[in-house]
């Protein structure tokens, strides 16, 4: 078994042999690699990312990224495609092959079938002397130095390059694209990510109830209308239902420990006054932030000026914004 001292010095050993093998691969950046995007991105079809072994792996990865910032893109295992996928490829479809060696017997049988479809086929590639460099219309050069592996042979810092490339791609053609926050919220609806930049506070204020007393109600009153609301604070109206305050689970507290006598007491007696508002069509997350901000956990929702609801921390953590 290694020491801890020797598996950190592996480790950065690791790391450090990547990062130069990543490093290597801006010299081979060339023409080729832009025709490849004005190819994919004024293509009419889909992208058809293939490759086995490790590299069907990464191919996964790129379809993914790809998807998800507005380039179609679909994977298809090269062993499968041999054996009934290859109907997953279209007329106008364009079909990307990643491999370290170019050689493997898989590559030698699908490559001539693409070919005979008449689809253009770019390739991510390590050995440019390879059966599918010298067969593909485009090729997007992997080379490496060495694998992370000490004994040369485990796919580590090859198949990272692979990756690396594929997200230049990515990039490359969501800037072509002039992809946007909108459009990554609209494909990301799900994720944290997406509801940062399309979930506002009118997707959520809703489930709550609206608490609120008017000035002159009893602190009975108060103490039941926060309770029943369930969210630790009540808001307070004028007899026109304008926000005159709000009073919190705290407030409550301050009073007792100020009052003996409390039966006289009414809500403009405890209030705070000029309460955090924010408009139930600002983003969740700015709700958040303005939480955080001012060390509080709930803020009154308005819209034009007219009381809605109050939305609470707890919420926005419930949708998993933050």
């Amino acid at each position: 078994m290694k020491t801890h001292e020797e598996l950190i010095s592996i480790a950065k050993e690791t790391i450090t042999t990547e990062a130069k093998a990543l490093m290597g691969l801006v010299s081979l950046i060339t023409d080729d690699f832009a025709a490849c995007v004005d190819l994919i991105y004024n293509s009419k079809g889909r992208l058809i990312i293939t490759g086995i072994g490790k590299s069907a792996i990464i191919a996964n990865k790129i379809v993914a990224t790809l998807n998800s910032t507005g380039t179609p893109a679909v994977f298809m295992h090269a062993a499968d495609a041999i054996h009934g996928d290859l109907g997953i490829i279209l007329d106008d479809d364009i079909v990307m092959c990643l491999s370290r060696s170019g050689n493997t017997p898989e590559i030698k049988v699908l490559v001539p079938l693409i070919k005979k479809s008449g689809n253009k086929l770019i390739s991510i590639v390590g050995n440019l002397n390879s059966f599918l460099a010298k067969e593909s219309d485009y090729v997007l050069p992997a080379i490496v130095e060495k694998e992370a592996c000490p004994n040369n042979l485990a796919p580590t810092s090859s198949t990272t390059a692979q990756l690396v490339i594929g997200d230049a791609l990515a990039v490359c053609l969501l800037e072509c694209r002039g992809f946007s926050t909108e459009d990554f919220a609209r494909f990301h609806p799900g994720g944290s990510l997406g509801k940062k930049l399309y979930m506002r506070v009118s997707d959520i204020y809703l489930n709550n109830k609206a608490p609120k007393v008017y000035l002159h109600d009893t602190v009975s009153k108060v103490i039941v209308e926060i309770s029943s609301s369930m969210l630790g604070a009540t808001v307070v109206l004028d007899a026109s239902e304008n926000i005159t305050g709000i009073i919190t689970d705290g407030d409550i507290r301050r009073m007792l420990e100020k009052f003996e006598d409390i039966k006289t007491l009414t809500a403009k007696d405890i209030m705070s006054l000029n309460p955090k508002t924010i408009d139930k069509d600002e983003l969740a997350i700015n709700a958040f932030n303005t939480m955080e901000k001012n060390k509080i956990t709930s803020l009154v929702v308005v819209h034009e000026e007219k009381y809605m609801g109050i939305i609470h921390l707890h919420n926005i953590l419930q949708e998993g914004i933050v």
